[in-house]
Protein backbone atom coordinates (compact mmCIF):
# COMPACT_ATOMS: atom_id res chain seq x y z
CA UNK A 1 0.00 0.00 0.00
CA UNK A 2 1.54 3.31 -1.03
CA UNK A 3 1.31 6.50 0.98
CA UNK A 4 -2.29 7.71 1.07
CA UNK A 5 -3.92 11.06 1.73
CA UNK A 6 -5.23 12.03 5.13
CA UNK A 7 -8.63 12.51 3.51
CA UNK A 8 -8.80 8.90 2.32
CA UNK A 9 -7.45 7.51 5.57
CA UNK A 10 -9.85 9.44 7.79
CA UNK A 11 -12.73 8.80 5.40
CA UNK A 12 -12.46 5.06 6.08
CA UNK A 13 -12.10 5.58 9.83
CA UNK A 14 -14.97 8.08 10.09
CA UNK A 15 -17.33 5.80 8.19
CA UNK A 16 -16.42 2.68 10.16
CA UNK A 17 -15.97 4.50 13.47
CA UNK A 18 -12.46 3.58 14.42
CA UNK A 19 -9.61 5.95 15.25
CA UNK A 20 -6.46 6.37 13.19
CA UNK A 21 -3.56 6.87 15.61
CA UNK A 22 -1.51 9.98 14.83
CA UNK A 23 1.86 9.72 16.57
CA UNK A 24 4.34 12.57 16.86
CA UNK A 25 7.86 11.38 16.01
CA UNK A 26 11.09 13.26 16.63
CA UNK A 27 13.87 11.08 15.22
CA UNK A 28 14.55 8.06 13.01
CA UNK A 29 14.11 5.54 15.82
CA UNK A 30 10.61 6.69 16.80
CA UNK A 31 9.58 6.86 13.14
CA UNK A 32 10.82 3.35 12.37
CA UNK A 33 9.34 1.84 15.55
CA UNK A 34 5.86 3.25 14.92
CA UNK A 35 5.88 2.19 11.27
CA UNK A 36 6.94 -1.30 12.39
CA UNK A 37 4.01 -1.39 14.81
CA UNK A 38 1.61 -0.38 12.03
CA UNK A 39 2.87 -3.19 9.81
CA UNK A 40 2.58 -5.76 12.62
CA UNK A 41 -0.91 -4.59 13.58
CA UNK A 42 -2.06 -4.14 9.97
CA UNK A 43 -3.13 -0.64 11.00
CA UNK A 44 -3.25 2.63 9.10
CA UNK A 45 -1.18 5.29 10.82
CA UNK A 46 -0.50 9.00 10.61
CA UNK A 47 3.04 10.14 11.35
CA UNK A 48 3.13 13.67 12.73
CA UNK A 49 6.01 16.12 12.86
CA UNK A 50 5.96 19.26 14.96
CA UNK A 51 7.30 22.60 13.77
CA UNK A 52 10.06 22.17 16.35
CA UNK A 53 11.09 18.83 14.82
CA UNK A 54 10.97 20.20 11.27
CA UNK A 55 13.25 23.05 12.26
CA UNK A 56 15.66 20.99 14.36
CA UNK A 57 16.15 18.14 11.87
CA UNK A 58 15.31 19.93 8.63
CA UNK A 59 12.52 19.18 6.19
CA UNK A 60 14.90 17.58 3.66
CA UNK A 61 16.28 15.07 6.15
CA UNK A 62 12.86 14.37 7.68
CA UNK A 63 11.23 13.77 4.33
CA UNK A 64 14.20 11.67 3.20
CA UNK A 65 13.78 9.44 6.27
CA UNK A 66 10.05 9.19 5.59
CA UNK A 67 10.54 8.31 1.93
CA UNK A 68 13.08 5.57 2.61
CA UNK A 69 11.19 3.98 5.50
CA UNK A 70 7.84 3.90 3.69
CA UNK A 71 9.09 2.92 0.24
CA UNK A 72 7.64 -0.62 0.32
CA UNK A 73 5.37 -0.39 3.34
CA UNK A 74 2.29 -2.63 3.04
CA UNK A 75 -0.13 -0.55 5.16
CA UNK A 76 -1.69 2.92 4.62
CA UNK A 77 0.53 5.68 6.00
CA UNK A 78 0.38 9.46 5.84
CA UNK A 79 2.72 12.30 6.87
CA UNK A 80 1.20 15.24 8.75
CA UNK A 81 2.53 18.58 10.01
CA UNK A 82 1.12 19.13 13.49
CA UNK A 83 0.14 22.49 15.06
CA UNK A 84 1.73 25.03 12.75
CA UNK A 85 0.93 28.75 12.98
CA UNK A 86 3.68 29.69 10.51
CA UNK A 87 2.57 29.97 6.90
CA UNK A 88 6.15 29.68 5.65
CA UNK A 89 6.61 26.31 7.33
CA UNK A 90 3.22 25.18 5.98
CA UNK A 91 4.34 26.07 2.45
CA UNK A 92 7.75 24.43 2.92
CA UNK A 93 6.30 21.12 4.08
CA UNK A 94 3.58 21.02 1.44
CA UNK A 95 6.16 21.63 -1.28
CA UNK A 96 8.41 18.86 0.12
CA UNK A 97 5.62 16.31 0.08
CA UNK A 98 3.82 16.27 3.44
CA UNK A 99 0.35 14.78 2.94
CA UNK A 100 -1.48 17.14 5.29
CA UNK A 101 -1.03 20.07 7.66
CA UNK A 102 -2.70 21.50 10.72
CA UNK A 103 -2.82 25.24 10.21
CA UNK A 104 -3.12 26.43 13.80
CA UNK A 105 -4.42 29.98 13.64
CA UNK A 106 -6.41 29.62 16.86
CA UNK A 107 -4.61 32.64 18.36
CA UNK A 108 -6.16 34.86 15.69
CA UNK A 109 -9.70 36.24 15.64
CA UNK A 110 -12.05 33.69 14.11
CA UNK A 111 -12.69 35.78 10.98
CA UNK A 112 -8.97 36.13 10.25
CA UNK A 113 -8.40 32.46 11.09
CA UNK A 114 -11.12 31.54 8.60
CA UNK A 115 -9.70 33.80 5.89
CA UNK A 116 -6.19 32.40 6.18
CA UNK A 117 -7.38 28.80 6.51
CA UNK A 118 -9.25 29.19 3.21
CA UNK A 119 -5.94 30.26 1.65
CA UNK A 120 -4.09 27.29 3.19
CA UNK A 121 -6.74 24.86 1.93
CA UNK A 122 -6.37 26.29 -1.59
CA UNK A 123 -2.58 25.95 -1.36
CA UNK A 124 -2.81 22.39 -0.07
CA UNK A 125 -5.16 21.35 -2.86
CA UNK A 126 -2.45 22.19 -5.41
CA UNK A 127 -0.43 19.38 -3.82
CA UNK A 128 -3.46 17.09 -3.31
CA UNK A 129 -2.84 17.49 0.43
CA UNK A 130 -5.29 17.75 3.31
CA UNK A 131 -5.82 20.41 5.96
CA UNK A 132 -6.84 20.17 9.60
CA UNK A 133 -8.21 23.31 11.18
CA UNK A 134 -9.11 24.64 14.61
CA UNK A 135 -10.62 27.80 16.04
CA UNK A 136 -9.90 27.24 19.74
CA UNK A 137 -6.42 26.59 21.07
CA UNK A 138 -6.08 23.23 22.81
CA UNK A 139 -4.93 24.02 26.35
CA UNK A 140 -1.31 23.14 27.15
CA UNK A 141 2.06 23.67 25.49
CA UNK A 142 3.33 21.09 23.00
CA UNK A 143 6.74 21.55 21.36
CA UNK A 144 6.78 25.24 22.29
CA UNK A 145 3.36 25.93 20.72
CA UNK A 146 0.23 26.67 22.73
CA UNK A 147 -0.65 28.08 26.12
CA UNK A 148 -1.48 26.75 29.57
CA UNK A 149 -4.42 29.16 29.62
CA UNK A 150 -7.72 27.87 28.27
CA UNK A 151 -8.79 29.70 25.12
CA UNK A 152 -12.21 31.24 24.59
CA UNK A 153 -14.84 28.69 23.63
CA UNK A 154 -16.70 29.35 20.41
CA UNK A 155 -20.34 28.49 19.82
CA UNK A 156 -21.46 25.47 17.82
CA UNK A 157 -22.69 27.82 15.09
CA UNK A 158 -19.25 29.47 14.79
CA UNK A 159 -17.57 26.06 14.58
CA UNK A 160 -19.96 24.82 11.90
CA UNK A 161 -19.56 28.02 9.88
CA UNK A 162 -15.77 27.65 10.02
CA UNK A 163 -15.87 24.05 8.76
CA UNK A 164 -18.28 24.88 5.94
CA UNK A 165 -16.51 28.08 4.86
CA UNK A 166 -12.96 26.71 4.88
CA UNK A 167 -13.52 23.22 3.50
CA UNK A 168 -11.07 21.68 6.00
CA UNK A 169 -10.76 17.90 5.82
CA UNK A 170 -10.54 17.46 9.58
CA UNK A 171 -11.57 19.68 12.48
CA UNK A 172 -10.07 19.87 15.99
CA UNK A 173 -12.53 21.30 18.53
CA UNK A 174 -11.63 22.06 22.12
CA UNK A 175 -13.69 19.73 24.31
CA UNK A 176 -11.86 20.01 27.62
CA UNK A 177 -8.85 18.10 26.30
CA UNK A 178 -5.29 19.32 26.86
CA UNK A 179 -1.77 18.81 25.60
CA UNK A 180 0.82 17.28 27.91
CA UNK A 181 -0.15 15.46 31.09
CA UNK A 182 -3.51 16.18 32.68
CA UNK A 183 -3.16 17.76 36.11
CA UNK A 184 -6.61 16.45 37.09
CA UNK A 185 -9.24 14.23 35.52
CA UNK A 186 -10.46 15.99 32.35
CA UNK A 187 -14.11 16.97 32.08
CA UNK A 188 -14.71 16.24 28.41
CA UNK A 189 -17.60 17.69 26.41
CA UNK A 190 -18.08 14.61 24.24
CA UNK A 191 -21.50 15.82 23.14
CA UNK A 192 -19.85 18.66 21.20
CA UNK A 193 -18.26 16.09 18.90
CA UNK A 194 -21.66 14.52 18.25
CA UNK A 195 -23.28 17.91 17.69
CA UNK A 196 -20.71 18.91 15.07
CA UNK A 197 -20.75 15.70 13.03
CA UNK A 198 -24.56 15.53 13.15
CA UNK A 199 -24.68 18.73 11.08
CA UNK A 200 -21.40 18.60 9.14
CA UNK A 201 -20.01 15.06 8.69
CA UNK A 202 -16.36 16.00 9.03
CA UNK A 203 -13.78 13.74 10.74
CA UNK A 204 -12.85 15.12 14.15
CA UNK A 205 -9.27 15.23 15.46
CA UNK A 206 -8.82 14.46 19.14
CA UNK A 207 -5.82 16.26 20.63
CA UNK A 208 -4.39 15.68 24.09
CA UNK A 209 -4.80 11.92 23.94
CA UNK A 210 -2.11 11.07 26.48
CA UNK A 211 -3.80 10.39 29.81
CA UNK A 212 -7.33 9.64 28.57
CA UNK A 213 -8.88 6.31 29.55
CA UNK A 214 -9.69 3.55 27.08
CA UNK A 215 -13.38 4.20 27.72
CA UNK A 216 -13.00 7.90 26.88
CA UNK A 217 -11.11 7.06 23.70
CA UNK A 218 -13.74 4.56 22.56
CA UNK A 219 -16.64 6.89 23.31
CA UNK A 220 -15.11 9.82 21.43
CA UNK A 221 -14.11 7.63 18.47
CA UNK A 222 -17.68 6.28 18.26
CA UNK A 223 -18.90 9.89 18.08
CA UNK A 224 -16.62 10.77 15.14
CA UNK A 225 -13.06 11.31 16.39
CA UNK A 226 -11.35 9.59 13.47
CA UNK A 227 -7.88 11.02 14.14
CA UNK A 228 -6.41 10.55 17.62
CA UNK A 229 -3.17 12.35 18.48
CA UNK A 230 -0.54 10.81 20.75
CA UNK A 231 2.59 12.86 21.44
CA UNK A 232 3.46 13.16 25.13
CA UNK A 233 3.22 9.39 25.65
CA UNK A 234 5.75 8.80 22.86
CA UNK A 235 8.19 11.28 24.42
CA UNK A 236 7.77 9.83 27.89
CA UNK A 237 8.18 6.25 26.68
CA UNK A 238 11.26 7.15 24.67
CA UNK A 239 12.98 9.01 27.48
CA UNK A 240 12.04 6.62 30.28
CA UNK A 241 13.22 3.63 28.22
CA UNK A 242 16.54 5.38 27.63
CA UNK A 243 16.84 6.25 31.32
CA UNK A 244 16.11 2.70 32.51
CA UNK A 245 18.56 1.14 30.05
CA UNK A 246 21.34 3.60 30.86
CA UNK A 247 20.94 3.12 34.60
CA UNK A 248 21.28 -0.64 34.06
CA UNK A 249 24.27 -0.11 31.76
CA UNK A 250 25.93 2.04 34.39
CA UNK A 251 25.34 -0.57 37.07
CA UNK A 252 26.84 -3.28 34.87
CA UNK A 253 29.48 -0.99 33.35
CA UNK A 254 28.43 -2.30 29.97
CA UNK A 255 28.08 0.24 27.16
CA UNK A 256 26.56 -0.95 23.89
CA UNK A 257 24.59 1.66 21.90
CA UNK A 258 22.91 -0.83 19.51
CA UNK A 259 21.43 -2.63 22.52
CA UNK A 260 20.10 0.69 23.78
CA UNK A 261 18.48 1.43 20.44
CA UNK A 262 16.83 -2.02 20.29
CA UNK A 263 15.44 -1.69 23.81
CA UNK A 264 14.02 1.79 23.25
CA UNK A 265 12.62 0.84 19.85
CA UNK A 266 10.73 -2.08 21.40
CA UNK A 267 9.17 0.12 24.08
CA UNK A 268 8.01 2.70 21.53
CA UNK A 269 6.67 -0.04 19.27
CA UNK A 270 4.75 -1.61 22.17
CA UNK A 271 3.21 1.76 23.00
CA UNK A 272 2.06 2.20 19.41
CA UNK A 273 0.61 -1.32 19.26
CA UNK A 274 -1.40 -0.73 22.43
CA UNK A 275 -2.98 2.42 21.03
CA UNK A 276 -3.79 0.76 17.71
CA UNK A 277 -5.66 -1.95 19.58
CA UNK A 278 -7.49 0.57 21.78
CA UNK A 279 -8.50 2.80 18.87
CA UNK A 280 -9.82 -0.14 16.82
CA UNK A 281 -7.44 0.47 13.90
CA UNK A 282 -5.74 -2.93 14.22
CA UNK A 283 -6.47 -5.02 11.14
CA UNK A 284 -8.02 -2.07 9.28
CA UNK A 285 -5.30 -1.77 6.60
CA UNK A 286 -6.64 -2.03 3.06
Amino acid sequence: MPIVSMQEMLGHAFKERYGVPAFNIFNDLTLEAILAAAVEARSPVIIQTSVKTVKSIGSDVLFGMWTEMTRDIPVPVSLHLDHCPERAVISECLAKGWNSVLFDASALPVAENRRQTIEVVAEARRYHAGVEGEIEGIQGVEDDIGSDEASKSQSLEVALDFVRATGVDCFAPAIGNAHGMYKSEPNLDAQRVSDIVAVVPVPIALHGGTGLTDEQFKDLIARGCAKVNISTAVKMTFMKANLAFLRDAEAKNKWDPPSLFRAVRQEVKNLALKHMQTFGSEGKAW
